[in-house]
């Protein structure tokens, strides 16, 4: 009945909503004498931080319509070059004879599947595009699947990340990959099959940006949350069904709602001030900073439904009983040998004041390829950045992203051959 009561809610505040959006405008009216007053100004301050906390808020764009190519502005644009139920593969193309001549590396970008959309990545596409033939995993909020389409667990995360490697190696060349917070783990499983497979379109280098790959390391709120209940808690108190009349009705979803109140509750304060000032800006006429806290929050407040099977999954295999960490992840009955790769390059990148991923728990993935070269290993941390500086942000743009890219260069790969299977 969770879902069910915060739907009612929603739809129980609609008038109100609209009632206060009539006033606010009414208030702020050039044609009201009063528009000027502090009281007024302050009543409308009102108005729309009650519409703001109560709206619902869908899935943002990515608003990339252009980027720099050498110099020049290249459009850009955005189409879907696979469907698949529960998440698309999504390019961004630079849409001129010369970026296409420039043969730069396919890079796959695997967006977190963690509440939010992938367009929270919006910055880190725009930094690699210039330079890179980008893609991105854009997952598809639960609560729009059908429930005719089967279940999504960790393991189909992981087949949907070997297909789409699969379709960007489709002409032979070994692409890129990125991945964000938390797919680090699936796609270090799916790496591991790829290159067991002798898959010719396995990965030339892979980077984890803050992924939690051994959560034993420097633990977290996130991860201090998840081991310290039983699996049976997240099933019995966190995961509901999808009401009607949404097109996932009755699947079994671990609700965005709940997930933002866990995003708030880690930084209350840090919140609470934000809105504050947010009050002040609108009350003082500051409409530079309102727009740019609107724009975050905006995105922030943008989330989706996953998939029970995934989360809980995640929470048991990932966090809970760190099988990756202590060899003894399995897919599909199948002992993961993270060994098997022994030519895709490891790059893993880490923020010094994460309060998410705490530091060492990303390092954690190259101390388990036995068998990759230390000269196919790298490890940076960045100093004065926190989770989103990893992938947002000036220091991302100005020193994480040069070192990614001279990474990706550096290891970038011919086109492959099929190696013969050991079995």
């Amino acid at each position: 009945m969770l879902y069910h009561a915060y739907e009612m809610t929603h739809a129980a505040l609609s008038p109100m909503r609209a009632a206060a959006q009539f006033s606010r405008e009414t208030l702020q009216n050039p044609l009201n004498p009063f528009a000027a007053s502090y009281g007024a100004r302050a009543t409308a301050a009102a108005f729309e931080m009650f519409i703001s906390a109560t709206r619902r808020y869908g899935k943002p764009e990515f608003g990339l319509a252009t980027t720099l190519v050498d110099g020049v502005e290249t459009p850009v644009v955005e189409e879907i070059t696979q469907r698949l139920p529960f998440g698309d593969l999504l390019h961004f193309r630079r849409d001129t004879p010369a970026a296409a001549r420039r043969n730069d590396p396919k890079l796959l970008i695997v967006a977190p599947m963690s509440g939010h959309y992938a367009t929270l990545l919006r910055g880190t596409v725009a930094a690699m595009l210039p330079t890179h033939d980008v893609y991105i995993t854009d997952w598809t909020d639960a609560r729009d699947i059908p429930l005719a389409e089967g279940s999504f667990g960790l393991d189909d995360y992981v087949d949907y990340l070997i297909k789409f490697c699969e379709t960007l190696g489709a002409d032979g060349t070994r692409p890129a990959v990125l991945a964000v917070c938390q797919p680090g783990v699936p796609m270090m499983v799916a790496s591991a099959l790829m290159s067991a497979r002798g898959d010719a379109f396995r990965p030339s280098s892979i980077a984890l940006m803050g992924s939690p790959v051994d959560t034993a390391i420097n633990p977290k709120q996130p991860n201090e949350l998840a081991t310290s209940n039983p699996l049976s808690w997240f099933e019995n108190n966190v995961v509901t069904t999808v009401p009607w009349p949404n097109k996932g009705f009755m699947r079994r979803v671990y609700p965005g709602f709940l997930q933002l109140s866990g995003f708030m509750t880690m930084n209350f304060e840090r919140h609470m001030d934000a809105h504050v000032s947010q009050f002040h800006n609108l009350t003082q006429g500051d409409g530079e900073s309102a727009e740019s806290h609107n724009k975050f929050y905006d995105e922030y407040n943008a989330v989706m439904d996953l998939s029970a099977d995934f989360y809980l999954e995640t929470i048991e295999r990932v966090f809970q009983k760190r099988l990756l960490a202590q060899n003894a992840y399995e897919y599909r009955g199948r002992r993961i040998d993270m060994g098997a790769v022994t030519d895709t390059a490891y790059m893993t990148i880490e923020g010094e004041k994460d309060d998410i991923t705490g530091l060492g728990q990303t390092e954690a993935a190259l101390g388990l390829l036995s068998n990759l070269p230390d000269a196919q290993k790298l490890h940076y941390v960045q100093e004065g950045v926190g989770h989103y500086g990893v992938f947002n942000g000036r220091r991302w743009r100005g020193e994480i992203q040069p070192r990614l890219a001279a990474f990706i260069a550096a290891h970038r790969a011919a086109p492959a051959k099929p190696r013969v299977s050991k079995g």
